[in-house]
């Protein structure tokens, strides 16, 4: 593969320029954000309206951990998922090793972390059920 520069310190001076000009659009970023929230927070209809759908997406999160949770253990797969169920967040746990998240997007075009992290709000009911058939396969393929 060719280089854009002809020599080494070229292309650390056209690095340099170009940081000089991506650097504030990443530490300084744009106001735009800060002015929806103060704008939503400081409306009490809209303040009212934001905590309702909050709301519904933790509940969503909490249920989606619940059915999970239910759907490996009707299937026998081995170990303590409680940690499941246990967790708060978007994020969680699964608990595979690396060797089994490799395995389960090899077979199963599931993807997650290599140390298992999967995002619980990226599930529905539809995709749990094929998420605990994947994870019982490798689980009880690679101990």
């Amino acid at each position: 593969m060719g280089s854009v520069c002809t020599s080494e310190d070229v292309a650390k001076k056209v690095e340099d320029q170009v940081l000089l000009v991506v650097r504030p659009m990443y530490l300084t970023p744009p106001i735009h954000g800060a002015a929806i929230v103060a704008t939503i927070l400081k409306n009490s209809d809209m303040y009212n309206d934001w905590t309702i759908e909050l709301k519904g997406m933790a509940d969503r999160i909490i249920s989606m951990r619940q059915q999970l949770y239910e759907a490996i253990q009707a299937r026998g797969t081995p170990g303590d998922w409680s940690h499941i169920i246990k967790h708060i967040g978007m994020f969680t746990f699964t608990g595979l090793s690396e060797e089994q998240v490799h395995l389960i997007a090899k077979e199963y075009h599931i993807y997650m972390t290599y140390d298992g992290r999967i995002s619980m709000a990226s599930l529905s009911s539809k995709t749990v059920p094929q998420l605990a058939d994947a994870i019982h396969a490798v689980v009880t393929r690679i101990a």
